[in-house]
């Protein structure tokens, strides 16, 4: 594509040298730049991009899009405001505007995102529809399967994958939008058939440093003209004051009048039959993941589906035939008459949730093994101490990832918000050995939740990814 055409979808201020060359690829890593490349400089947190010139066009590039002049450069500059934007437009017209070709929900929110997803992918299958799904735990559509890097990929990957999916008879995609995306204008240019949120609670603040900035950043997919339909939580906080910002916006709850609703719920350890009111049509639906947080995620699936034109009986069925979603208050194990499930909740308010849930449908004890990962937020470990502490009989406090951080300080401030409690429980730094103590404790109607650790099948340590998961661990130590 030559440089001068895909400069109409650059928001250039100056532009130095000429811009006739083809161009063959774009890139935002100095380390992987390939001959006739277009190369995206911008400031980051810990990296400044435009320091990087000579590397670059050593390498090949023959142009550079950043954001203030770069002295003694041999190549074409296009001098704009925000080089992160400008990423998302130049990516899409270097696709040949592929998303155009696809009908695109992206879903945001604390929790429920990839479930959601999963769910619409179901919904879709059960139509003959082709999908694909973008989110934590991968990328997949037809028979590919892609492993996770980002929630939300960076814009010349996504759009890639965009082009990809076009070529493979893709029409619908169902994809999660982080805050991070939003904050780093990831999805710049994007038109979605449908914008989701799930709920927003405290996660990421680290990053954001507070709700308020979090929460902003979650009302970004929703910015004028981004969505052509909002489905919005009813029982949320931010999801009301959304609803009434947006016009003509859908809403979905359980407490709170909606458009979409559920009632008569019957929870069960291996599912969840309520009734839905979908738009005033009324179905049962049978689902075989359990909590009433996965009724949230039905509703949001059901009222994408609906908005999209499939029927109410094709909702129900798509919805009953997702038997799992990994790490999803996921089933993994009986093991001396318990039930031993893995969830990836590392928020207050997810850990919080599956805890209830169980809660409610244990017969025996119910225990609790989870860390916090470490460079992470902070605030929020004796608060998910504390949340813990409520519901389970006992706790087992564990690394998660501890990254650069002693395991022994992030289960500290953990033990902090347990310690008011008087619950009994242990600390134990080793997540295997953990699980060991943990599964040995076990007997008739117990329940262990096995929390926190993600969706990456590693475990880092000081740089080292060592080779981790909740699931092959647990199922090693039962010989299952």
């Amino acid at each position: 594509m030559k440089l001068s055409e895909l400069l109409k979808y650059i928001e250039a201020k100056e532009i130095i040298g000429k811009t006739d060359m083809e161009i063959s690829g774009l890139c935002t890593d100095s380390k992987s730049v390939e001959d006739g490349d277009l190369f995206f400089c911008y400031e980051g947190k810990n990296h400044d991009s435009h320091g990087d010139i000579a590397e670059i066009t050593d390498c090949g590039a023959v142009a550079v899009v950043c954001e203030r002049k770069i002295e003694n450069c041999k190549i074409t500059q296009i001098i704009t405001e925000n080089g992160r934007a400008q990423i998302a437009l130049a990516a899409r017209a270097f696709y040949g505007f592929a998303d155009k070709k696809l009908k695109i929900v992206g879903i945001t929110g604390t929790n429920g995102k990839t479930t959601t997803t999963y769910m619409l992918a179901s919904i879709f299958k059960s139509c003959g529809k082709p999908a694909g799904v973008i989110g934590t735990l991968g990328i997949s559509y037809g028979d590919k399967f892609i492993a996770p890097e980002l929630t939300t990929p960076d814009p010349v990957y996504l759009h890639s994958v965009f082009a990809d999916m076009v070529k493979s008879g893709v029409e619908y995609v169902f994809m999660e939008v982080s805050a991070h995306a939003l904050y780093f204008d990831k999805i710049e240019g994007l038109t979605f058939e449908v914008g989701v949120l799930t709920n927003c609670t405290q996660d990421h603040l680290d990053f954001f440093g507070n709700m308020q900035d979090y929460s902003n950043c979650k009302k970004l997919l929703f910015k004028e003209g981004r969505c052509k339909h909002a489905v919005i939580n009813s029982d949320d906080s931010l999801g009301v004051e959304l609803l009434s910002e947006i016009k003509g916006s859908i809403s979905y709850g359980i407490y709170n009048p909606a458009d979409v609703f559920a009632v008569n719920f019957r929870e069960r350890l291996n599912g969840t039959d309520f009734v839905l009111n979908l738009f005033d049509e009324l179905y049962e639906i049978k689902l075989c993941l359990p909590a009433q947080h996965n009724v949230y995620n039905a509703m949001a699936a059901a009222a994408c589906a609906r908005l999209l034109g499939v029927k109410l009986n094709v909702i129900a069925k798509g919805l009953s035939e997702l038997k799992s979603v990994p790490g999803r208050l996921e089933h993994v194990a009986k093991y001396n008459g318990a039930d031993v499930f893995v969830d990836f909740a590392h928020t207050p308010d997810g850990l919080e949730k599956s805890l209830k849930s169980l809660k409610k449908l244990c017969t025996g004890r119910l225990f609790c093994l989870f860390g916090c990962g470490g460079n992470r937020d902070k605030t929020k470990r004796p608060v998910m101490g504390e949340v813990a502490a409520k519901y389970a009989d006992f706790l087992i406090i564990t690394s998660d990832n501890p990254r650069y951080e002693d395991p022994y300080d992030i289960i500290s401030e953990i033990e902090a918000g347990v310690k008011p409690s008087g619950i009994r429980y242990v600390t134990v730094t080793e997540r295997d050995v953990a699980t060991e103590y943990a599964l040995e404790l076990l007997a008739a109607g117990d329940i262990l939740l096995v929390a926190g650790k993600g969706g990456e099948h590693y475990q880092e340590i000081m740089g080292i990814k060592h080779s981790y998961n909740d699931n092959t661990v647990i199922k090693n130590i039962i010989g299952d």
